[in-house]
């Protein structure tokens, strides 16, 4: 009976086998077929099960009742917890039958990896029934587009409004409606990288009442590209706290002004081609990412922020560490930075992570004594000293900078002549 039910659960057709990790309580099972039922017994005690290869259209016509009160309690009893389906042709007709039988596990979370969804399913049987599953993740997979499904996601709203996190990903999205959005009343965590969302999509997608809980975005490597439209478009969820927009080709209106949401904490911009940091900023700001862009200076003041993120970039000074009263991380790898001036070096000692390898160096006297003093704190990167390389003057270049010898008399000559200068006024007096 066991195995009866947990093969309704994810039963593939053609030969393989299922191979049970007890270390990891982690069960992968290829290609099952009916004979291969002495294997799937194993999977019972994992945690976590996966399920890869076949196609699963043979099973539409397979009679799938309602279990019985004994059923209920053994499926109840088991510990799996996640289940992986990969490399799977599903028919959704089958996927709503079979999916109310979650609502009998402890299943938390669920995984379709590479799947093609085909057909159109009934989920009339789903409505009031809510599941264990709070986590629901789809990678790489092919369905009919989202529009005009609304009434569909509605029958599984018991569920779905329950659901904290939900990704979607290299799955060529390219729009959200708004009714959907609606459904996901607790959601927590939307990731919806590397689709194909634009601007003009986001507006239906992110309207009033959608995702009221949402706290963290991803919408990373889309065909974004209006940093104002992004952000006029996100101005209704007023529970956001981390959002990514990378790797997006964004480009800013001069002319126009737009607040991101006061709750925001987490900010990440990497990638996105801009050439300023531009405001206005939430205060509360606590970590902002903005690697791999074309910025040339940061001129901006964050009293709360407490990770700087600025490789990469055509920065050829070090931004004043006075504007981030409670920084504790800048890393400032790949710029064209010559020298930390002194008075910056002594405020970046107080950091508990600093980053700075991959700059054309100055390594006079100053330069070098002052970046190794910092690396003294034990608060430089990996990057130390291997990556840390003197540009100029052109007796150093190519020299590590640890390597650069700093010395008293060298490089500070009024250490030198202040004792001359003193011995010749003694014997001058010795002398009258």
């Amino acid at each position: 009976m066991k195995v009866a039910l947990l093969l309704l659960l994810g039963l593939l057709e053609a030969e393989g086998r299922c191979f049970f990790n007890r270390t990891e309580e982690h069960c992968m099972c290829y290609n099952l077929s009916q004979e291969d039922l002495s294997s799937i017994i194993q999977c019972l005690p994992a945690s976590v099960v996966e399920f890869w290869g076949g196609e699963l259209e043979r099973y539409i016509a397979f009679p799938i009742s309602d279990p019985d009160p004994s059923a209920i309690d053994m499926l109840h009893s088991l510990g799996i917890r996640k289940i992986i389906f990969g490399d799977l042709l599903v028919p959704e007709i089958l996927l709503a039958r079979v999916l109310k039988f979650f609502s009998y596990t402890q299943v938390e979370e669920l995984v379709f990896e590479r799947c093609v969804f085909k057909g159109r399913g009934s989920w009339v049987g789903m409505e009031g029934k809510g599941l264990p599953v709070s986590s629901l993740r789809f990678h790489s997979v092919t369905s009919a587009p989202l529009t005009g499904r609304e009434q569909d996601l509605s029958s599984l709203s018991s569920w779905l409004g329950t659901l904290q996190d939900l990704a979607v990903t290299s799955s060529r999205v390219t729009s959200l409606p708004c009714d959907i959005g609606r459904v996901f009343r607790a959601l927590r965590s939307l990731d919806m990288a590397q689709n194909s969302l634009r601007d003009e999509s986001l507006v239906p997608a992110f309207c009033k009442g959608a995702f009221p809980q949402l706290q963290v975005l991803s919408l990373q490597h889309n065909h974004l590209s209006s940093y104002h439209s992004v952000c006029r478009s996100l101005q209704l969820l007023p529970e956001l706290q981390h959002l990514d927009l990378s790797q997006n080709k964004l480009l800013a209106d001069p002319s126009s002004s737009c607040q991101w949401p006061v709750s925001l904490r987490i900010f990440n911009l990497s990638g996105t081609g801009l050439d300023e940091v531009l405001t206005p900023l939430p205060a509360s700001l606590e970590v902002l990412d903005m690697s791999c862009n074309h910025l040339h200076a940061v001129d901006i003041s964050l009293s709360s922020l407490k990770k700087l993120f600025l490789s990469q970039n055509l920065l050829q000074a070090v931004p004043s560490i006075r504007n981030y009263p409670v920084l504790d991380t800048l890393h400032l790898d790949n710029n064209s930075i010559t020298e930390l001036p002194r008075d910056e070096v002594k405020l970046l000692g107080y950091l508990q992570d600093v980053a700075a390898a991959g700059n054309p160096y100055n390594c006079s006297c100053s330069g070098a004594g002052d970046l190794q003093a910092l690396a003294a704190t034990g608060h430089l990167g990996q990057g130390w000293p291997q990556d840390y390389v003197c540009q100029s003057p052109p007796g150093y270049q190519g020299w590590l900078v640890r390597e650069v010898r700093v010395s008293v008399l060298q490089c500070n000559s009024a250490a030198v002549l202040a004792p001359v200068c003193v011995a010749l006024a003694l014997l001058a007096g010795a002398g009258a």
